[in-house]
């Protein structure tokens, strides 16, 4: 590039900072027109609960009551089609058995399944695992992604060119659909995680053949390790985090952005692929890589991580943003809906810690308790004020899936692949009971201006 041409990109770069500065001066609304106008921030109340946007079937969230118009917290409930999530686990762990294909056939189908439509689902699920012929090639390693939730949207919306009727929405040609990309979604995550290793990471690509004699879980460990090895506790314990992610309301983001969409009359591929883009946030899916982040901070910026002080003085640091990432963050702390426990970090911290004992995990799980039982303590200390807050399932998520030799590339998209049941089970419901599209309104602040002649303009 020669000099004229620099000159050109430099003045060019200065033009688009000055047109950056009059948007964000004309875009920025004074936070006090909320409370004038009575406008719900991200559709929450003043006490922080949700705006009742609709009524479903599929899932219960429940963190606390209101008596008296007063919210009291609870322990945390989480209940899929009326069977609470503890009750869910403890069938599979005690008939020793995987428990998330069980899971999905209750949210699609409304039932718990008996021995024989529990086996039949299961070999369903294994049959649509396989990816169409040269999927891989054309689709993700021609074009591979840093980031594997981008890869994963575009080749969900892909999948569309590969369906023959892919525009019928009949509730028969919609459960095929749903079973197959919930099949299909754990092959396209590894497939692009090996196309990032290659690409991105200047490492061995290693591509295994689908075992259909597997579980989901079992797959996903099998395709994604070179030497396809795992033991059965390892198994079992990833296919517990797929059971706690498989289902959470309609109101979360990635949720209710998948029925917003679907609202619309849009096709399958269109409306997962969109909650898919929802999830990759790290407001949403990506706050257990942001755990993860922050635990890291922790373990260099304390040296005795069983001294209570110490945690908690550096705990300080993060609300003061003077340590980690400087967001003021305490990550894997506090829930929108939950106030004295999330029971999917209850289960999942009882469950896995079985595994990290006498691990060199164990004293990064010590440590995560640690910060869970201090939080409350700390915020307290700061910010004035006691809260009731507690560990959400992303504190401890993140450390599982890194005891399980999982990429951090793939936390959220393990997340992804759990949460596909759910969101088909939602997309499905909101196809039979919406016929509304969704449409809030936004109010408008905007003056009246008169008209300015372009050549009248500064």
């Amino acid at each position: 590039m020669d000099k004229i041409d620099k000159l050109e990109q430099l003045k060019s770069t200065d033009k688009l900072r000055h047109m950056c500065e009059d948007f964000t001066k004309n875009s920025v609304i004074d936070r006090e027109l909320y409370s004038k106008f009575g406008v719900k921030r991200g559709l929450r109340n003043a006490d922080g609960s949700g705006v009742v946007a609709g009524i479903t079937n599929v899932c219960c969230v429940h963190g606390y009551v209101i008596s008296e118009g007063d919210k009291q917290p609870i322990d945390g409930e989480l209940i899929y089609r009326g069977y609470n999530i503890r009750d869910l686990v403890s069938g599979a762990l005690n008939d020793r058995r995987y428990g998330y294909e069980e899971v999905a056939y209750l949210l699609l189908f409304g039932v718990l399944p008996n021995e024989t439509e529990l086996t039949n689902f299961a070999r369903l699920i294994a049959e649509y695992r396989e990816l169409p012929r040269y999927f891989s090639e054309d689709v993700i390693m021609r074009n591979p992604s840093p980031n594997i939730m981008n890869k994963m949207q575009q080749a969900v919306l892909t999948l569309y060119s590969y369906d023959s009727d892919p525009e019928n929405k009949s509730v028969e040609s919609e459960m095929l659909k749903a079973i197959s990309v919930i099949s299909k979604l754990p092959a396209i995550m590894v497939d692009s995680y090996q196309a990032l290793r290659r690409f991105y990471n200047n490492d061995t690509m290693v591509m295994h053949q689908i075992n259909k004699d597997e579980s989901l879980a079992e797959s996903i460990l099998s395709t994604l390790r070179d030497d396809r090895a795992y033991t059965p506790e390892e198994a079992k314990l990833l296919d517990l985090c797929l059971m706690l992610h498989a289902e959470h309301g309609g109101g979360n983001n990635s949720t209710f952005t998948c029925r917003t969409v679907s609202s619309s009359g849009t096709d399958a591929y269109s409306a997962y692929a969109a909650a898919i883009g929802s999830l990759k946030g790290p407001r949403h899916g990506g706050a257990n890589i942001k755990v993860m982040q922050m635990l890291d901070f922790v373990k260099v910026g304390v040296k005795d991580w069983e001294d209570d002080e110490e945690v908690a003085a550096f705990l300080k640091k993060l609300l003061r943003k003077e340590a980690g990432d400087r967001s003021g963050l305490i990550y894997g702390m506090g829930h929108a809906v939950y106030t004295l426990s999330d029971p999917r970090a209850v289960i999942l911290k009882e469950n896995a810690m079985n595994l990290a004992r006498g691990t060199d995990f164990e004293r990064e799980f010590k440590l995560l308790n640690s910060i869970e039982r201090l939080t409350p303590w700390v915020f307290a200390e700061e910010r004035g004020a006691i809260k009731n807050i507690c560990a959400n399932v992303d504190m401890y998520s993140g450390l599982v899936y890194k005891m399980l030799r999982i990429p951090v590339e793939m936390y959220t998209a393990l997340f992804a692949c759990a949460r596909m049941a759910g969101w088909c089970a939602h997309r499905m419901e909101e196809m039979i009971n919406g016929k509304r599209i969704i449409r809030p309104a936004y109010k408008a602040i905007n003056l009246n201006k008169e008209y300015i002649p372009i050549d009248k303009r500064p």
